[in-house]
């Protein structure tokens, strides 16, 4: 698998991000909906990788600079095709050593408190991510799970 930084121009990316929103939208109500289109991910505090084989684009994960100090993952994703082959597990290894590389002390994400995010919750909590009160301008929300891990 090779990970790569990626401009968010290519229509392989366009599919998965869209599939990724419709997913989010399926699963939660509108304004649970956390994550970010093309636009959003286009913003200079964030650095998105995407995750490759054999020219197949397998899945993608993103890192937000909260502060110096403070990172967010943003839109981890699989590719439908591609799941329980370890690209989620190689993707937060990789924003994991980022995070580091950066002088983070902090690691936190937000995802969904529904049965379709207990895949994601469990791969968090086998990389050392604990729950959390909600941080940067997230709000306490039924429907979210806040983790958190120090680096």
């Amino acid at each position: 698998m090779d990970i790569r930084i990626d401009d968010l121009t290519g229509s392989e990316i366009h599919a998965l991000l869209q599939e990724h929103l419709r997913d989010m939208a399926e699963l939660s109500p509108p304004e649970s909906v956390h994550a970010l289109d093309l636009d959003g991910l286009r913003r200079p505090d964030i650095r998105f990788w995407t995750v490759w084989e054999k020219g197949q684009l397998l899945g993608c994960g993103a890192l937000r600079e909260l502060d110096s100090t403070h990172g967010e993952i943003k839109s981890m994703r699989t590719a439908e095709a591609h799941r329980r082959k370890g690209v989620a597990t190689r993707m937060l290894g990789h924003i994991l050593d980022e995070a580091s590389r950066r002088g983070y002390r902090r690691l936190s994400l937000e995802t969904g408190s529904m049965a379709g995010f207990a895949p994601a919750r469990t791969l968090y909590a086998q990389f050392g991510f604990v729950e959390c009160a909600p941080f940067g301008d997230y709000v306490e929300d039924p429907n979210s799970v806040f983790m958190t891990r120090s680096l």
